[in-house]
């Protein structure tokens, strides 16, 4: 018995090599960070402007009526809420709508100055499977045609009093 112990190699598990180099964490971490400030940067651009003061109507608005405004609220998976402002932009013009800016004001509880973002008007594509949006330009709305709209807002106050918010078109691209 003493004589197998003496003949059986021992099995030593060698210590694995490093395979990563750290150039390639480098680089990894580098990615990460890029496409960090990517989503970042990409929020912002998308994140309607808080402008706080009224801005003036285009002087093509009263030709780009609003109607069958509609509101609604959803909750996120991290407890954030949405306010969802849908309605439908008629162009009574004579020229085709390329884009527009809508500012929306929120009326207070406290009689203090309204909640105003101001974003660009984004047309529905699709319902269905669930509700998609495009810029205007995608799908640009001809000379007394009409599509639906759909304005997102992350950060209506808490002391909005629940009335339907003003709609002023203050930029419109006619071509």
């Amino acid at each position: 018995m003493e004589d197998e112990q003496k003949h059986t190699p021992f099995l030593t598990s060698a210590e694995p090599e490093s395979t990563v180099s750290t150039k390639t964490w480098l680089i990894a971490a580098s990615a990460v960070v890029l496409l960090i400030v990517i989503a970042a940067v990409a929020t912002l651009r998308r994140t309607p402007v808080n402008t706080g003061a009224a801005l003036p109507a285009d002087a093509n608005a009263a030709s780009l009526p609003i109607s069958d405004r509609s509101m609604s609220e959803a909750t996120n998976g991290a407890g954030g809420k949405s306010t969802y402002l849908d309605g439908t932009i008629t162009n009574n013009t004579s020229k085709t709508l390329t884009a527009a800016t809508a500012q929306v004001s929120f009326a207070t509880t406290d009689g203090t100055q309204p909640h105003r973002e101001t974003t660009p008007l984004m047309l529905v594509r699709t319902r269905v499977p669930y509700v998609d949006l495009q810029m205007v330009s995608a799908d640009p709305i001809k000379p007394g045609d009409h599509r639906d709209f759909r304005l997102i807002f992350e950060s209506v106050p808490a002391n909005w009093d629940v009335q339907p918010p003003v709609i002023t078109i203050t930029h419109a691209e006619l071509r």
